[in-house]
């Protein structure tokens, strides 16, 4: 059996290595010239680091990342509203991960290299069409130059081009472009002192804006400092109309755009978000998008995963997270079923309708809702949290989220970020 991955980010490479662990032959292509290692930091949820850790790439994520402890969620003057520990601190048997997107790929990226060999991967290569021929999958490629197309036969394809997804496009021909909510994400990673153990996590603001803030990587060299990420979100309108520009992980952020939202609105006492940010040499804009949930991701030998098949909100660490879920359930049902389209049959009725209900409560703000709330009740702080929201109140806002998560593939729990 040979599958055909379309896209060599996160969600393809590691379809491509769950492919070769179950002992089926995957070729990716890819439409950048190169894959490097490009993005900033987030977040990888215990879940989805157990298919990683299967996959014997635990110390790899130990050089290139750091092993989140303790998450806080805080309102803008600093106060805390909620705090956990995450990962093994939480009681599950392998860690959280912040990384840098780049340093995960680069990761996945060599272990393709080293188990499939090079020949499996090939890059400037767009796809132009695909179409079934009876127990075969043709399709069709061209080079970003426009030379002429190439053909490539293979027993199935997977869409794992993310949320503009060519494959996708051709199975939902109407769909039409993301959907804006009218918040802007902005997100940049620099170095920076260590704050608490430098394995904290900190969310804080509320519903006009957030901040985020959280160590990605440590140089042994230099203890005392973290490759820091951070991001902004922030409501610029109702989401009625296009966001102002294309969303692009890889488009250059304004600071003039950026730090409205948080001058002299954030006093977090132990950081100035300005300051942060303005040490950051270059930071990227991204329209917060998602996609409505389809009534479908197979179709006979062509399926799709990870943002191709249900981009969502950044809200609760759940975007790459969940490819790599989907990558794995694929193969096991791959390795498992008796035909292709049954294969693709039996991991799209276990992971769609999962995902979408993800979507939506994304779309309500997640957990992050907690701080929306005590803002709403408490604008210039507080004396007592628990005057403003009882305990009960505020964890019911974060594990109903977490509640709505279950992973199959682990068969327990799934909390955010």
């Amino acid at each position: 059996m040979k599958i055909l991955i379309v896209g060599g980010g996160v969600s393809g490479l590691t379809t491509a290595l769950c492919l070769h662990q179950a002992g089926i032959d995957a070729e990716i292509f890819e439409q950048s010239p190169e894959l490097r290692e490009l993005g900033v930091g987030f977040n990888v949820l215990p879940h989805a680091i157990s298919v990683l850790a299967q996959l014997d790439l635990l110390p790899a994520l130990d050089r290139a990342g750091i092993r989140t402890r303790e998450l806080f969620y805080c309102n803008r003057f600093g106060q805390t509203v909620w705090q956990e520990l995450r990962g093994t601190g939480a009681g599950y048997d392998v860690p959280q991960f912040s990384i840098h997107r780049g340093k995960l790929q680069g990761v996945l990226h060599r272990a393709v290299l080293d188990r499939l060999g090079p020949a499996r991967i090939h890059t400037g290569c767009r796809l132009v069409g695909f179409e079934e021929q009876q127990d075969r999958i043709v399709a069709s490629f061209e080079s970003r130059e426009g030379r002429k197309a190439i053909a490539v036969d293979g027993d199935a394809l997977v869409g794992a081009d993310g949320i503009h997804s060519t494959v996708r496009s051709v199975l939902y021909p109407g769909e039409g472009p993301p959907i804006w909510n009218g918040t802007m994400l902005w997100r940049g990673a620099t170095e920076w002192p260590v704050h608490a153990d430098g394995r904290t996590m900190v969310i804080a603001g509320g519903n006009a804006a957030k901040f985020v803030f959280y160590p990605i990587h440590m140089d042994p060299a230099r203890p005392q400092m973290r490759l820091t990420n951070w991001a902004i979100m922030a409501r610029l309108s109702e989401g009625q109309v296009p966001p102002p520009r294309r969303e692009d992980w890889n488009r250059i952020g304004q600071r003039e755009e950026a730090l409205p939202f948080v001058r002299d609105k954030f006093r977090l006492g132990f950081l100035d978000p300005v300051a942060l940010i303005e040490a950051t040499e270059t930071f990227y804009e991204y329209p917060n998008c998602d996609r409505d949930p389809l009534p479908r991701w197979s179709f006979g030998r062509v399926t799709l995963l990870g943002d191709a098949a249900q981009p969502m909100y950044p809200v609760g660490s759940n975007g790459a997270s969940q490819a790599i879920v989907d990558a794995q359930c694929l193969a096991r049902h791959l390795e498992a079923a008796s035909s292709v389209p049954a294969a693709f049959t039996a991991y799209d009725s276990e992971r769609r309708l999962a995902l979408a209900k993800l979507v939506v409560a994304n779309r309500a703000g997640g957990p992050e809702g907690v701080i929306d709330l005590i803002e709403a009740r408490a604008p210039h702080g507080f004396d007592d949290i628990d005057c403003v929201a009882s305990h009960a109140e505020r964890e019911a806002v974060v594990r109903g989220y977490a509640s709505s998560r279950a992973s199959r593939s682990t068969g327990r729990e799934v909390r955010e970020d």
